[in-house]
């Protein structure tokens, strides 16, 4: 019994971490790529091993394709959900805001 109780607290912790990291890396993701495709709040980033539907309507609004421009190399930071990447941040490879916030 006490093998059971000492096997089932290590799983139990096991699930807890994976979870945990789990949660951790989805919001701290960043991705740098090349843009592929702009609409009015988002775009395709293609980071050489997957493709990214970015959603920049908080950061941009709905003048993405007033900022970023097909073939771009651009970073992005954020988390995924309901199959789109949310963009914390944008930036090109110097550094640059390409939405400032309030802009």
């Amino acid at each position: 019994m006490k093998l059971f109780t000492a096997a089932l607290m290590t799983l139990s912790g096991l699930v807890v971490v994976s979870m945990m990291a789990s949660a951790h890396a989805r919001q701290n993701n960043l991705f740098t790529g090349t843009v592929e495709r702009v609409w009015e709040d988002g775009f395709r980033l293609n980071t050489g091993d997957r493709t990214l539907q970015v959603d920049a309507w908080d950061l941009c609004g709905d003048f993405t394709a007033s900022r970023v421009r097909v073939g771009d190399r651009l970073t992005v930071t954020g988390e995924f959900e309901s199959g789109e990447f949310d963009a914390f941040s944008i930036t090109t490879s110097n550094g640059s805001a390409v939405c400032p916030r309030g802009n």
